[in-house]
């Protein structure tokens, strides 16, 4: 298989037969592409400096140079305007692809705390924590009690029946 063709066919890479890239790897290569591109930009802004000096020198002494300096420029700013639009593309894509591991990551954890209190309620009965609970009731209000009686003041004498 020839190297352009494994290219796009994917071929050779490390995700072959798992259905698609792990989300670390397509992030990786997304910033890849962003600072390629970065660079490149770089590299064209230097340009049209460049073009756009040499039209200044030549000025009105050559024109046909000044003016093909200023059309390399102006193809310079077309290639840097649509690596702008590639690279927020791209930028958009890698937001997305990050928001959606983060959602992935999030909705595995909480699936491991549906299980784990799974786990803990299972040998929890409710009719046991019914009878529980009405056990605490009945003994606050036994507590209660006691407490109103020794709270009482102790009149004796005034409840005697004659």
């Amino acid at each position: 298989m020839s190297k352009i063709s494994k290219f796009f066919k994917g071929g050779g890479s490390a995700s072959k037969g798992r259905g698609g890239p792990s989300p670390q790897e397509a992030l990786a290569r997304l910033r890849e592409t962003e600072e390629m591109l970065s660079k490149k930009q770089e590299y064209l802004e230097t340009r049209i400096e460049r073009e756009l000096a040499i039209a200044r020198q030549h000025g009105t002494k050559n024109k046909r140079a000044a003016l093909q300096a200023l059309k390399r420029k102006k193809r310079y700013e077309k290639q840097l305007n649509q690596i702008d639009g590639t690279l927020s593309t791209i930028e958009f894509q890698r937001e997305a692809l990050e928001n959606s591991h983060t959602n992935t990551e999030v909705l595995k954890n909480m699936g491991y705390a549906a299980q784990a209190m799974k786990k803990v309620h299972e040998n929890m009965d409710l009719n046991k924590i019914d009878d529980l609970m009405q056990d605490i009731t009945e003994q606050q209000d036994v507590a209660q009690e006691i407490s109103d009686a020794i709270s009482n003041r102790a009149a004796f004498g005034d409840e005697f029946d004659e």
